[in-house]
């Protein structure tokens, strides 16, 4: 059996990162949106050894060796809880980057887990794919619904939003040649005690949510990814590229989880300046 699939990546609307757990992760705020740039994706099970996984990938290089690929984890994963799923040969054609802040890896990871459940009959319900998915990354059980939504804790408590934020708009998406790690940008992030306070836990109370009702116009001082602060200083090049876009008339602006994506959102019926895509140049993706 053969599959083939195209796992997205997303985009957050705003990030606000609201205290430090005592397991040392951080609960945070934000709106999950997915966005169509895609990796390509194939799984092919196969009679070799039981509890085998060949993965390869081409494409944009992978920084790590294939055992330590997330897709692979997904495999072992299952695996651990399924003996009878079937070795499979994985190839990943990687165009989503990594250190973007974009959730390619999650993706990939989710994208895995839906794929063998269905090679592998195993018939998990939704919600137990996302408790898999829990456990592989932080915002990873995000793409198994894959809808806009609300999410809240490490990024793994969803909500799908009843509301779409960007109704009427175009999404340019783009990434300067460096990468951002999720350590780095939570180094010297200081938290404001004024968010820690109940309101963020729901979509219905969420400062947020709130902000993303009204008009995009707006979101410029309301909807804030509180990582910009910390990554900023350090990766001038991502200030550049937010302050590009604002430059060439983007209605909002903003990096995406911990960078070093930039997305701009201009009205559906304005075309971004030509000089703004000669600008871009090659790190235009979308």
């Amino acid at each position: 059996m053969i599959m083939k699939t195209a796992p997205n990546c997303k985009i957050n609307l705003g990030l606000r990162v609201l205290r430090r757990r005592h397991d040392g992760y951080h609960d945070l705020a934000s709106v999950f949106l997915p966005v169509p740039l895609y990796d390509e994706l194939t799984i092919e099970s196969c009679p070799s050894p039981a509890g085998e996984c060949l993965f390869t990938s081409d494409g944009i290089v992978i920084d790590c060796p294939p055992s330590d690929n997330i897709c692979v984890k997904a495999y072992h994963v299952l695996k651990a809880d399924y003996p009878q799923l079937p070795s499979v040969k994985m190839h990943l054609h990687k165009c989503i980057p990594f250190g973007a802040g974009l959730g390619g890896g999650s993706s990939d990871a989710a994208f895995v887990l839906k794929m063998l459940n269905e090679i592998g009959s195993l018939g998990l319900s939704v919600q137990q794919l996302k408790g898999y998915a829990a456990r592989l990354g932080a915002d990873c059980a995000f793409f198994i619904d894959n809808v806009p939504s609300y999410a809240t804790g490490i990024g793994d408590r969803l909500t799908p939003l009843p509301f779409n934020p960007l109704e009427g708009y175009r999404l340019l998406l783009a990434k300067p040649d460096e990468a951002v790690s999720t350590r780095e940008a939570y180094a010297g992030l200081c938290l404001d005690s004024a968010k820690d306070n109940p309101c963020y836990d729901t979509a219905a109370t969420s400062p947020l949510c709130q902000a993303l009702r009204q008009p995009v116009s707006t979101w410029r001082e309301t909807v804030v990814n509180d990582f910009e602060a910390t990554v900023f200083p350090h990766h001038p090049a991502i200030a550049r590229l937010k302050q590009l876009f604002y430059d060439h008339g983007a209605a909002y602006a903003a990096m995406s989880g911990s960078g070093a994506a930039v997305y701009a959102l201009y009205p559906a019926n304005v075309q971004p300046p030509s000089a703004l895509l000669s600008a871009l140049g090659g790190m235009r993706l979308l």
